[in-house]
């Protein structure tokens, strides 16, 4: 009764129009397309802006709703704001800061640092020795240049506050006296040799943090008279880097803002892409299904379904031709046939029947479901892609030719840690298709 049903599913009214259409999809999949070339992409200010404004309709496509539209652009318009600004922002921060401890520091230090360019310090709380992510709050993130207090030796906690500094963002380390000791001490052993102790303490800041820059290492110890001098290196360096450092800051901020939105963004994706996938491997499957050939091309094209792939490109907005998208997903449905992801499956497969039984497997169903296992992989490397190359106008095939092994290979694995999922979908609808053959 169930193989009679599926050779009713090939008459014309039946599947066979699914069967076509994944053939279809194939061919166009298939057909020979000219070069591509990636294009260079800008770096300014301006370029930055342009990117994060870009990705604001996306969200709000993907959302369905514009209602994050607006708080978006504010975001970027408080950047704005915060660049057009003509003072320098300088962040004091340290787990036990030594200003916390009396209230005239912070203005002994702006003094100390005081020039010819506007200059605002931010002194915040101390940062945590055990936060829960080690990740800067908005304030010292925003700030042009970290300057870090710290006594030596350095703490754990300072280290890993250290390790955690944006990319990008200048940091000072100002290195005072030892706990215990008093100012008196920490004098009596300079006089003996001030320089040596200097060096000596420079070399061991450098040993515990490698990053560290030698030339942004200030040692003080603890006397407000001595603080000018010791910050006259960090006052050079504001005097003739301030100017060029807002614009750093306002291109670093810009950076940091499109990664998470891109990072957001990617996150909507996969939940839609992931709905795409379910729908587009039955759609294939069932294509295979009513036209039972024993041919691996044939899973390849079923697998590389030309509609599946457009609209992965509408949800990553990308502008590649359908030309570009058949030559990219070519190279990683070639990859997947190299790595034997269609044997795994077939193979795996076959335990699912000794341990399942027959009865949910029969005629084209053991090819039908390896179509639909080989789209999850090839969609999944695809989608990888798609993501990586964000904001790119034409492929790199090149590049997408030698990467295709690894991205098919981590695919395929992520789909098999969820191959019981895989097989949890594929009996109720193996059980639906032989309902509807069977009527």
């Amino acid at each position: 009764m169930a193989l009679d049903g599926l050779s009713h599913m090939l008459q014309p009214a039946g599947g066979l129009m699914l069967g076509l259409g994944a053939l279809a999809g194939g061919w166009w999949l298939f057909t020979p397309g000219g070069p591509s070339r990636a294009p260079r992409r800008g770096t300014g200010l301006a370029d930055w802006i342009a990117r994060c404004e870009a990705l604001i309709p996306q969200f709000s496509a993907l959302e369905g709703h514009a209602g994050g539209e607006e708080a978006r652009r504010s975001q970027l318009a408080q950047l704005e704001q915060e660049r057009l600004s003509p003072e320098f922002l300088l962040a004091l921060v340290g787990v036990a800061s030594p200003w916390q401890a009396e209230a005239d520091r912070p203005g002994t230090l702006a003094a100390a640092l005081r020039g010819r360019h506007p200059l605002r310090l931010q002194v915040g709380e101390p940062l945590g020795s055990r936060p829960a992510d080690w990740t800067w709050s908005a304030g010292p993130a925003a700030a042009d240049a970290l300057l870090f207090s710290v006594a030596t030796p350095l703490m754990a906690s300072e280290l890993r506050w250290l390790e955690s500094v944006p990319p990008g963002q200048p940091v000072w380390l100002l290195a005072s006296a030892r706990p215990g000791d008093s100012g008196d001490e920490q004098r009596d052993r300079q006089a003996d040799g001030e320089g040596e102790a200097i060096e000596a303490a420079r070399a061991d800041l450098q040993r515990q943090w490698p990053a560290a820059d030698p030339q942004r290492l200030l040692f003080w110890d603890g006397e407000p008279a001595s603080l000018p001098d010791a910050l006259a290196p960090l006052r050079e360096w504001l005097a003739r880097e301030a100017p060029l450092l807002r614009s750093r800051t306002a291109r670093r901020r810009l950076e940091a803002l499109h990664g998470h939105w891109q990072a957001d963004l990617e996150r909507l994706r996969q939940r839609a892409w992931q709905q795409l996938q379910r729908r587009t491997q039955w759609v294939v499957a069932a294509g295979v299904l009513v036209t039972p050939l024993p041919s691996l091309d044939l899973l390849v094209l079923a697998a590389a379904n030309g509609l599946m792939l457009k609209e992965m490109a509408r949800l990553w907005d990308c502008p590649w031709s359908g030309e570009q998208l058949k030559a990219a997903a070519t190279e990683l449905a070639r990859a997947a046939l190299v790595q034997g992801v269609v044997e795994w499956s077939s193979q795996a497969l076959a335990a699912a029947v000794k341990l399942h039984g027959a009865t949910w497997l029969v005629g084209g169903a053991m090819q039908a479901l390896s179509a639909a296992y080989l789209t999850r992989v090839v969609g999944r490397a695809m989608a990888d892609v798609l993501a990586l190359s964000a904001g790119v106008s034409e492929p790199d095939l090149a590049r997408i030719r030698l990467e295709a092994p690894l991205l098919v290979a981590r695919a395929a694995e992520q789909e098999r840690l969820d191959w019981a999922g895989f097989i949890g979908q594929a009996r109720p609808w193996l059980e639906q298709q032989l309902a509807t053959a069977a009527r």
